[in-house]
């Protein structure tokens, strides 16, 4: 086990890329999983947390890997005026197509159709981006200016633990609005059916009576 750990420290230095999606994979999954516990699931969705391991491991943190080599490229000082402009240009640039990728790839794993996905994206992006502009635009600047260049991966990826939570929740929303509309309907027939009854029975007796009179007679 110690050979094993020796090993992945000396791949991870020399690729930091690695160390970033080893902590993507672990991190996505728990934020998923925190997400279902907040919300009250009695049982927990493993199967969404493996799709999310997929996506944070092989997805997010490569592409958030070349953009932190690029906005190094582009702003190379460390000073505090480049770190705010890198943490605004992201806001403009990488922040909106990762939200849209998140919710389009997250469907995608679901097998779900592509037109299905794409109408979550123009539903969610936006009550979602509100909340990130908020938010990572802070985070980032503590990233550019204060973590050394081959920890920004995972420092992101330790902020983006609650950031997932939230975006496991945004994802989260529309099945449980569903699945509140699916029990409200089924409350509006079951009371129906409860009127109708109510309703013909005394229509019933009365014929009974009708027919039990017509006998006499």
């Amino acid at each position: 086990m110690r050979i094993i750990f020796v090993k992945f420290r000396e791949v991870s230095q020399k690729y930091p890329i690695v160390r970033g999606m080893a902590s993507y994979a672990i991190i996505w999954p728990t934020g998923s999983l925190i997400q279902q516990k907040l919300i009250g699931q009695d049982e927990l969705n493993y199967l969404q947390a493996l799709r999310f391991s997929l996506y944070g491991g092989f997805f997010v943190a490569p592409t958030l890997y070349c953009w932190l080599r690029c906005s190094s490229y582009f702003w190379p000082k460390s000073d505090l005026k480049s770190a705010i402009t890198k943490a605004l240009v992201e806001q403009v640039t990488y922040s909106p197509a990762a939200m849209c990728c998140f919710f389009f790839g997250i469907n995608l794993l679901e097998m779900k159709p592509v037109a299905e996905c794409a109408e979550e994206v123009k539903r969610k992006f936006w009550p979602t981006y509100k909340v990130g502009v908020c938010v990572w635009p802070i985070l980032q600047t503590i990233n550019f200016f204060f973590i050394p260049e081959h920890n920004r991966v995972v420092y992101v990826s330790f902020c983006s633990l609650i950031w997932t939570s939230f975006l496991a929740y945004m994802k989260a929303l529309e099945a449980q609005k569903k699945e509140n509309e699916l029990t409200n309907d089924n409350k509006i027939i079951h009371k129906g059916h409860i009127v109708s009854n109510v309703n013909t029975e005394p229509i019933n007796q009365i014929e009974d009576k009708s027919k039990r009179l017509s006998v006499i007679r």
